[in-house]
């Protein structure tokens, strides 16, 4: 295979991963333009990539390894559809941050929007670890979180800029 092919299918391998993580586990995407990315890349690479692995690559071998994968999510984003891969497109976007952990400043307890188009929004209310100020892992709240020691009531509004990150 050709450099520019293997650093494609690389390419084309980290949004597939990043896609997976963010839409079946608790790890989230904060960063809209990186979100849109990689859903994107999803959905315009995959065929685009199947069509170079099966133009490109000249050994039999080589063939059905850069074709079978790219065939695979493609028949995953048809029996999905592509619309619901678009409509879950939005970033949660925190709109108030109502405790923040005494031991690190990187985890809170936030009230999250996220835009659904015609749709309006989806709300929710989750405990946030943030690993960088673009990914972050969300879990459910503790039902007894004011009576936990280690978080601090905080209510305040929050603008997206205004998140500090040490």
């Amino acid at each position: 295979m050709t450099r520019t092919t293997k650093l494609l299918n690389i390419i084309y391998g980290l949004t597939i991963v990043l896609f997976l993580l963010d839409s079946l586990t608790s790890f989230d995407i904060k960063s809209q333009s990186i979100k849109s990315f990689i859903y994107f890349g999803l959905l315009i690479g995959t065929p685009s990539t199947l069509i170079w692995n099966a133009w490109v690559i000249k050994t039999r071998k080589g063939k059905v390894i850069g074709t079978v994968f790219p065939t695979i999510v493609l028949t995953l984003i048809l029996v999905v559809g592509p619309m619901n891969i678009l409509f879950s497109l939005g970033a949660w976007r925190t709109q108030t941050i109502s405790y923040q952990n005494r031991d690190s400043s990187f985890r809170t307890i936030e009230f999250q929007m996220q835009d659904v188009g015609a749709f309006g929004y989806n709300k929710r209310t989750v405990e946030v670890f943030y690993l960088t100020p673009f990914f972050m892992i969300t879990s459910k709240v503790p039902k007894d979180i004011d009576k936990r020691v280690e978080w601090v009531k905080v209510d305040e509004d929050v603008n997206e800029l205004e998140l500090n990150f040490p």
